[in-house]
């Protein structure tokens, strides 16, 4: 069995505009994959047909050699792929902690099995502290930790990050970054990451893929394509420079 979540030629339109465009995408398992470009690429729109909270006009979405692509998003989530929301979508009247262990009661963890992944979650990514405390009273940056937390619990063979660093502060960074490669390199999951920090795109990503206009304008290795021009000249604002952030 292909371990692999593929979009094959993915299109998708609203009224008429083209969001995306014939898109491909793979993740393997044990991989970082990166998916940047401008505002109002396609990048969320790819997201949401890949984990099925919409469907493509066109193209198809394969998991592990299972083709999903009619799939509701509940059944994907329990077919391994998982998801985190720029906007978090938490239970604001829930606990932290609550707010994980309804993320695995929902994929089919017993009552027990959810209250253990919650404290291993909770523990990893530092939230012990709030677990008590209602998600909705969270600040943005927790939030969104929560919602990574969320999206863990369901011991995801693919992990779909959308914005997962926003809010977070200079002082966050290298332990967000080692808790997603930890998911690759430690659990063995699939990952892909949408952000537009280019310094945490740059570090934690094995390849990227690049979007604009809802069609992919390039892929490599982060050294690629931080000399790719096509890449500066679409998304980078200029010419490229090695540390991942451009000039104009």
């Amino acid at each position: 069995m292909e371990s692999l979540l593929r979009a094959s030629g993915v299109s998708r339109s609203f009224q008429g505009v083209h969001a995306l465009r014939e898109v491909d995408l793979a993740v393997g398992r044990r991989e970082v994959v990166g998916l940047i470009g401008p505002n109002g690429a396609g990048k969320t729109t790819l997201v949401n047909c890949i984990t099925g909270f919409d469907l493509p006009d066109s193209g198809s979405v394969v998991v592990d050699g299972s083709d999903v692509t009619s799939w509701r998003a509940i059944r994907r989530a329990r077919a391994g792929v998982a998801r985190s929301f720029q906007q978090g979508h938490l239970f604001g009247g829930l606990t932290v902690r609550e707010n994980v262990e309804v993320a695995a009661l929902g994929v089919g963890a017993s009552a027990r099995e959810a209250r253990r992944r919650a404290g291993a979650i909770l523990d990893l990514l530092a939230l012990e502290r709030e677990a008590g405390e209602l998600a909705g009273r969270l600040p943005h940056g927790l939030a969104m930790k929560l919602g990574v937390a969320r999206a863990l619990a369901t011991e995801p063979r693919y992990m779909l990050l959308d914005e997962p660093a926003a809010g977070l502060s200079d002082s966050e960074m290298p332990a967000f970054v080692a808790v997603v490669r930890s998911l690759a390199d430690a659990h063995g999951a699939g990952v892909l990451i949408i952000d537009h920090n280019m310094a945490l795109i740059m570090e934690v990503c094995d390849r990227l893929s690049v979007l604009d206009g809802g069609r992919t304008i390039a892929e490599g290795t982060p050294d690629e394509i931080r000399r790719n021009a096509d890449v500066a000249a679409a998304y980078l604002g200029g010419v490229a420079r090695a540390d991942g952030e451009a000039r104009d």
